[in-house]
């Protein structure tokens, strides 16, 4: 049992780690093909396709999302879901680091809150996808 607690705690600090919570860190791990994990004290973890299953477990992204496909193939509500539990500091944040996920541009407006941020990206996407043929 002493040869699994160093193991098990690995496996729950993985899990309880900032990056699956923070808004900002959804891009960070879509976004690259290559991202490597470390424990705080230095120590690799894996990597983005060495844990993919950890981490698809972790934040519902699917796997195949984590590997790079487009991300135009996931519909507005399944990539909301994958920031539904992120947190940012500003609450506006929350909206605009979803930006480059749906690929769509607008002015940040720091002071408007989430719920409008949230309501202008809709409106951006939903604009978007009426001039794209996806």
């Amino acid at each position: 049992m002493g040869d699994e607690e160093p193991q098990d705690t690995c496996e729950q600090a993985f899990r309880e780690s900032r990056w699956f919570t923070r808004g900002w860190t959804l891009q960070e791990l879509l976004a690259p093909a290559s991202v490597q994990f470390f424990s705080k004290e230095g120590e690799l973890l894996g990597d983005k396709q060495s844990l993919e299953q950890r981490i698809h477990e972790i934040t519902e992204i699917p796997i195949l999302a984590l590997r790079g496909s487009a991300l135009f193939q996931y519909t507005a509500e399944q990539k909301f879901g994958w920031a539904k539990s992120r947190q940012t500091t500003r609450e506006e944040d929350w909206a605009y680091s979803l930006l480059g996920i749906f690929d769509i541009f607008m002015p940040l407006i720091y002071g408007e809150g989430r719920e409008k941020a949230v309501i202008r990206l809709k409106k951006e996407i939903n604009d978007a996808s009426k001039g794209k043929s996806w």
